[in-house]
């Protein structure tokens, strides 16, 4: 049920609570969030922030890939970054990209425009906001590779201009300064006067669509790929593929894949994830690391992270 935000006078955003989190996930999988917040634009998001107690837990939320929410929820407040959807040149070959647009929008915006360089993005499922905290990529691209600045909000709601060397960047991972989330970026492209950007689009999804389960409900890879290695092979070379929890699945596709073939808990997903990593570890001594992350509070009762 959508009601007011706190003082529909100073936020213009739409609050909802106790929000099944299954509902913006695209595993189809969660529990409620305490409250779900969806502020209207960056500037609502601030005034937003800047009113939330100091210890209040706060999970951000794109497209809803690349995530898993148990299944009692979180205790806490959770943005929806979806109405953060500006995106512009903002001079030559530069673009402003806010946290909520799409990245397989991001594709398209810059090759419409002859600007190359942000094809990859089209294997991207998620929002740019999502691909800037843990340098999502493929095809051989990266996020933080386009990166010239990025927008920050702290939890008091103050926005700061950042730069590329204010943070380490890594495979799949990122660190800054502080409780800062993004917000926005600045990427910069290269030239397209050919416009081979957009048959190299093309090319790029039919290439996901030949190799990915596309049409189920999956979030994505689940593991990163180890050094030198694919996850997709360990899997599959531990006879994974299929591998049922409930009715949650290992992928016959693309085995770092797994689908919800409808019903399955977020328990069922986690308990198959553990299942996988362990089997994998057995066979070949390689301990992969999850992409996906896992929040809420477990069936147990423990702590949200």
């Amino acid at each position: 049920m959508m009601v007011p935000v706190l003082s529909m006078d100073q936020y213009r955003g739409e609050l909802r609570i106790d929000e099944p989190l299954s509902r913006h996930t695209v595993w189809g999988i969660g529990g409620p969030a305490k409250r779900f917040y969806r502020p209207a634009d960056i500037h609502d998001l601030t005034r937003f922030m800047a009113s939330l107690p100091a210890d209040e837990s706060i999970f951000w939320l794109g497209l809803g890939s690349n995530v898993l929410v148990r299944d009692r929820g979180i205790d806490g407040t959770v943005i929806a970054t979806d109405e953060l959807d500006g995106i512009e040149v903002v001079e030559g070959t530069r673009v402003r990209v806010e946290a909520g647009v799409a990245c397989p929008k991001v594709a398209k915006f810059c090759a419409a425009r002859q600007m190359g360089g942000a094809e990859f993005f089209a294997g991207i499922p998620g929002s740019l906001g999502g691909a800037l905290a843990m340098n999502a990529g493929a095809f051989g691209g990266e996020t933080w590779d386009l990166v010239e600045s990025v927008q920050t909000i702290s939890r008091d709601g103050k926005l700061r201009q950042r730069t590329v060397k204010e943070f380490t960047i890594g495979y799949r991972s990122v660190e800054g300064p502080g409780e800062e989330w993004f917000t926005a970026a600045e990427l910069h492209l290269a030239g397209d006067e050919d416009g081979n950007a957009a048959l190299r689009i093309k090319e790029l999804l039919r290439r996901r669509a030949e190799t990915q389960p596309m049409g189920t409900r999956n979030c994505g890879s689940v593991f990163r790929n180890p050094p030198g290695d694919y996850a997709a092979r360990l899997i599959e070379a531990s006879g994974l593929k299929g591998e049922r929890v409930g009715n949650a699945v290992v992928s016959e596709k693309h085995a770092n894949f797994i689908i919800n073939t409808g019903g399955a808990t977020a328990a069922d997903v986690e308990s198959l994830i553990v299942r996988v990593a362990k089997r994998v570890q057995a066979d070949s001594g390689i301990l992969l690391t999850r992409e996906v992350r896992i929040i809420g509070r477990s069936v147990e009762g423990g702590p949200d992270r």
